[in-house]
Formats: C-alpha cells, sequence, structure tokens
C-alpha cells in the first residue's frame, strides 16, 4: 500500500495515479474523513487545485485534483565554462523569463553567485513574480559535485570552487532549498524526464570545453557515491601520453576529444581558434581539417562509450554540447558500433539532444521539484505551517 501521509497524496495526484478523493480512497485505503482531511491541509496550503469534474458512468460526478503549478516559481542557472543560462520557471516547467549570457565561472564563486542572484531578481521582476514565490534554487556547474553538501569537489575548469558553500551562499539571499549538480548530470535528467520518460536508463554526453557525462536509471540520476560518477573526460587513453589535461594528468578523454582540445589542434595545424565555440563554427564553416578534427574525436569518445555501453545498456544515448551537431556524432557511432556488444546496441538509440541548449535548465528544474514537493518535504513544510503549529 502507497503511504497515507499529506505529502503521498500529494505525490499520488502529480504521477496521475489518482485524480480524485474517491480514487485516493481506493489507493491508500484511507477513509473518507482521512483523505478529505490531508487534502484540506493541501488544499489551504496551495499544493492542490480542485479543477472542474471527471466524468461519472452514473451517480454524482467527482471534482478533479490536480497540483498547483501557481504555488511557486523555481529559480535556475546552467552555469558552463564561458556562459550560463539562467531562468524563472512555474511549477509546470513553462519559462516566465530567462536569458543567456557570458559570465566568466573563473572569476571565482563569490563574484559569480553574487551576480547570478542580482540576475535572478531582475528575471522575477520581468517575470512579475516575488521573492517570496521562490520555492527553490537549482544550479549546475561544469565540474564534480558532493550533491549532499551542494560542494563542487576538485574542479579541473573551475578555478577557486573547490569545496566553496555554494548552498549557504545561495540561501543568503533566498531562504529556501538549493540543490546544486554537475551540469552534465542536469542535462542527462533534462532529456530523460522531457523526452525519453519511459525509458529507465538514459546517459546523456556533453562535449563542450570539456566532456562529462550523466546517468539516469529509473528516473534517478546516479551520482556515484560523492558526485564522481560520469566523469567521462578524464578516463586516460592508450598512445596519447603527451596531450595535458587540465587536471593535470596526461592522456585524458578530454585533452584529445573536447572541443576545448580541438581548438587547440586546430590552431597548432595553422588556423587560430580561440574556443570550443569557435571550432565548432569552423566545421559549420566547411574547413576540412576541423571536419577531420571532429570526426576523430568523435572515434575516440565513441572507444570510450563502447564501454560505458556494455557496462550500463541504456536504452538511449544522448550526444549533447557544441559538438553534437557535427562530424563528431559520425565518429561516435563508428567506433561504438563497431566495439561494443551487439547485444549492447541492438536496442539502444543514439541521437543528440533534443533540448539543446535548455536541457540543463529543465533538469535543475525537475530536481528542484521533485525535492522540494517529495512527501517528506512537504510533510515537513505542512508541519511548519502556522495553522499547523497553532494547532499543537
Amino acid at each position: 500500500m502507497p503511504g497515507t501521509s499529506a505529502g503521498d497524496l500529494l505525490a499520488l495526484v502529480r504521477s496521475g495515479q489518482a485524480h480524485t478523493r474517491g480514487e485516493l480512497q481506493r489507493v491508500t485505503g484511507l477513509s473518507r474523513s482521512t483523505v478529505g482531511q490531508r487534502l484540506d491541509r493541501l488544499i489551504q496550503g496551495g499544493y492542490l487545485r480542485e479543477r472542474g469534474v471527471n466524468e461519472s458512468s452514473g451517480g454524482r460526478p467527482s471534482i478533479r485534483l490536480e497540483f498547483n503549478d501557481q504555488h511557486g516559481v523555481v529559480l535556475v542557472a546552467d552555469l558552463g565554462a564561458t556562459y550560463a543560462h539562467l531562468a524563472v520557471l512555474d511549477l509546470a516547467g513553462r519559462s516566465l523569463a530567462e536569458e543567456r549570457v557570458n559570465p566568466r565561472i573563473a572569476d571565482g564563486p563569490a563574484a559569480v553567485l553574487d551576480w547570478i542572484g542580482d540576475r535572478h531578481e531582475k528575471l522575477l521582476t520581468i517575470a512579475g513574480r516575488r521573492p517570496d514565490e521562490v520555492r527553490g534554487i537549482g544550479l549546475g556547474v561544469p565540474g564534480p559535485v558532493d550533491f549532499a553538501t551542494g560542494r563542487v569537489r576538485q574542479p579541473p575548469i573551475m578555478p577557486g570552487w573547490d569545496d566553496y558553500p555554494i548552498v549557504e551562499h545561495q540561501r543568503r539571499r533566498y531562504p529556501v532549498p538549493v540543490l546544486v549538480d554537475n551540469d552534465a548530470n542536469l542535462m542527462a535528467l533534462g532529456e530523460q524526464s522531457a523526452v525519453h520518460p519511459h525509458c529507465p536508463a538514459v546517459v546523456l554526453v556533453k562535449v563542450a570545453t570539456g566532456i562529462g557525462a550523466g546517468v539516469v536509471v529509473n528516473g534517478a540520476v546516479y551520482r556515484g557515491i560523492d558526485g564522481g560518477a560520469g566523469d567521462l573526460g578524464h578516463i586516460r587513453l592508450h598512445g596519447y601520453d603527451t596531450f595535458r589535461c587540465m587536471c593535470g594528468s596526461y592522456g585524458c578523454l578530454a585533452a584529445v576529444a573536447s572541443g576545448g582540445a580541438l581548438a587547440q589542434q586546430l590552431s597548432a595545424a595553422g588556423t587560430p581558434t580561440a574556443s570550443s565555440r569557435e571550432f565548432l563554427a569552423r566545421v559549420t564553416a566547411g574547413d576540412p581539417d576541423a571536419r577531420r578534427l571532429a570526426r576523430t574525436a568523435g572515434q575516440r569518445v565513441g572507444e570510450v562509450l563502447a564501454t560505458v555501453v556494455c557496462l550500463l545498456n541504456p536504452g538511449v544515448l544522448v550526444i549533447a554540447g557544441d559538438l553534437a551537431e557535427t562530424h563528431f556524432v559520425t565518429g561516435v557511432r563508428e567506433l561504438l558500433y563497431q566495439r561494443a556488444l551487439p547485444r549492447a546496441t541492438q536496442r539502444l538509440t543514439v541521437t543528440t539532444s533534443r533540448l539543446g541548449e535548455r536541457a540543463g535548465i529543465v533538469g535543475a528544474h525537475a530536481m528542484v521539484v521533485d525535492s522540494v514537493y517529495a512527501p517528506e518535504a512537504v510533510n515537513r513544510q505542512l508541519s511548519d505551517a502556522p495553522d499547523a503549529r497553532n494547532s499543537r
């Protein structure tokens, strides 16, 4: 039998397992009066609303229960090495205001986080929403994260961010839940929740300035023991011992096949290229050296992904990031299908990101809403409400 607290009833409505008071009684086995009391608390608290009626096969029609997606808003920020995508979203994931800008993550956590707070305040004003309507904040960063604490751990491309108290910093301005995760994890969660909701195992590989991966199993991000899962870019390749990675080691996949590495390789070949984005522009413009490098890099990533696919047996493999729509993907497919066992690839869909640059903010939104409106969290919020305290 499902849980029977008020938070559990909300979860049943949110998941679509029950839409009326009668359905909640049948699913939970609770009495009509108990269901009514708990629903009244949820409705008064703004978590649920009653809308219209369900079609009736006879007798009195039932009032339909819905999750109140206007109960508040979520602030999200997807930080890359050279860009940031910020948004104010309602609880259904609809964008109320958003922008894509280019801060420098190398400026350090205090400066970047203060800047994010200022931008979120302006976006709230544009959206016509108040600060006290913020229910949670989701932040994606291009480095490994200890999800339990929200702190970045030894990030190769985020100088000064190691072990910085991001959550505490953000809560100075908004005293709400703040969740921090790796950007590839959030992109994977965004693609899974919005595009592949029925796939039990999704892997996303982001190739931009660096290389990272996110793994979603049964709707939940797999993060490993301390957030290190998916660190694909630091798997060592044989025969590339002279390629120095930003982490300080040699032969890492990111040092060979990331957008940043390819920009350096193209520059060394005589075509000055400053960044992953500039490399992409040269591929798109038809530069033969850039196209050759992109395809070769894809082959190196495909070689590593053959092991990942055999180990995890996912249903969907998403290629995302700056190189997702280039010859790079051709190279990935070539080596992946050549090296992986046929059994591991016969039901595998290899695709590019459907959400594109919005994948990270979609995933950050899903992460926050699922956490803030989880049964235990809702029960705590209800017990801390003024009416609940006064009735004790």
